[in-house]
């Protein structure tokens, strides 16, 4: 299958602070793949250098087998590729509507009827029809979290990247939020998921990668890579065999 994400050989460093070290995956389109690591593995700084508003120091990443590493982020959004943010940021003082609104046309380029629609389908999609006219700053914080991906959705990603976007969720609102994203993910749209509630993670997943300082220590089948030595040593942080 067609890769629709590749990095190769990324590096990014502040000062003696490595954040990428010759980070290179392939995300195959239509699949689904999470990210784990402990803080400051360089999860987050991977997504900005993915959506452009990082520059690697060297290396390259392509979409959709053409070279974006020099792109700008704007370009980026518009060629397909959404995301969330672990802390959301929303437009406060707009209202749900609007802030997807800002999305649809200026990630999407949508026409302003087309963009209506496309408002009203991802309202539904998100369960955030009830909150449309409602003050983005007054929102919950589950549906804050829905906004983001509403927002993502509205700039009709091929390629969505999700930053812990079920932190903070109950049990309850965590399963709503899963059956969302698998909803999401059976309209073709390829995913990147970085997340620290791992059941959640595992439900989605086709595939695991696990950062640790920038650096790549695993890829595979998400079960058999949590159960790995390694990774619980540096993900969950402690000696496997203890």
């Amino acid at each position: 299958m067609a890769s629709i994400l590749s990095l190769r050989d990324v590096e990014k460093s502040f000062g003696a602070v490595t954040v990428a070290d010759q980070l290179s995956y392939d995300v195959a389109a239509g699949e689904a793949l999470g990210v784990v690591g402990p803080n400051g593995a360089g999860k987050t700084s991977m997504f900005n250098l993915i959506t452009g508003t990082l520059k690697p120091d060297s290396g390259d990443i392509a979409f959709e087998g053409r070279m974006i590493t020099s792109t700008s982020a704007a370009a980026r959004c518009r060629a397909g590729i959404a995301r969330s943010f672990q802390i959301p940021q929303p437009f406060g003082g707009m209202s749900v509507f609007e802030n997807l609104l800002v999305a649809a046309t200026q990630g999407a380029r949508e026409p302003a009827r087309r963009a209506n629609a496309l408002c009203l389908d991802v309202l539904e999609q998100t369960g955030l029809m009830a909150k449309a006219n409602a003050l983005a700053g007054s929102l919950t914080l589950l549906e804050r979290k829905r906004l983001e991906l509403a927002r993502a959705l509205c700039a009709k990603p091929r390629l969505l990247l999700l930053d812990e976007i079920a932190g903070g969720l109950t049990q309850h609102e965590c399963e709503a939020l899963v059956g969302t994203i698998t909803d999401i993910r059976s309209t073709g749209v390829s995913i990147v998921w970085i997340e620290h509630v791992v059941h959640a993670l595992l439900a989605v997943v086709d595939r695991l990668i696990v950062l640790d300082f920038g650096r790549k220590i695993a890829d595979g089948d998400p079960h058999d890579t949590m159960a790995s030595r390694e990774v619980q040593e540096v993900y969950i942080g402690i000696e496997a065999d203890a």
